[in-house]
């Protein structure tokens, strides 16, 4: 699937709930399905300054597409990351880096964030984006 498709795929399912608290256990349960990232990147190298809660990011690169795995000592948090990280993820580092970011504004989640919880998913986007900057400069 295409980063759009994934995209369009979490709106549909953020549209089936009627209010931001069952939007919100199924952000928590999204976050049980996390790929986690192994124990031995949970170092200050892996964390993503400008989080509240201590978010965890590793990236691979397999066969041209990253790959992503985290982790958060937040339930909340720990479903933000894993909803970017399926919509970025198994994706090309062009792709990543091209991609619009629109459907978290459609899905009304930064609305209803803490200010310092959507500073930290703004912080969540932009790492991973680096990490695909970083990819796509090694196979230019």
């Amino acid at each position: 699937m295409t980063i759009e498709e994934i995209q369009n795929e979490i709106i549909d399912e953020f549209s089936m709930f009627d209010d931001w608290e069952e939007r919100y256990q199924y952000m928590i349960d999204l976050g049980k399905t996390l790929p986690l990232i192994d124990d031995n990147y949970k170092t200050e190298d892996h964390i993503i300054k400008g989080c509240q809660s201590k978010v965890w990011v590793h990236a691979e690169m397999n066969e041209d597409k990253v790959a992503f795995t985290a982790d958060s000592d937040a339930i909340i948090t720990k479903g933000i990351i894993a909803i970017l990280i399926r919509v970025f993820s198994n994706q090309h580092p062009k792709d990543i880096i091209e991609a619009n970011t629109d459907f978290i504004d459609k899905i009304g989640l930064k609305d209803h964030l803490s200010p310092t919880r959507a500073n930290g998913l703004v912080s969540m986007i932009k790492q991973l984006k680096m990490y695909a900057i970083a990819y796509q400069t090694q196979l230019n």
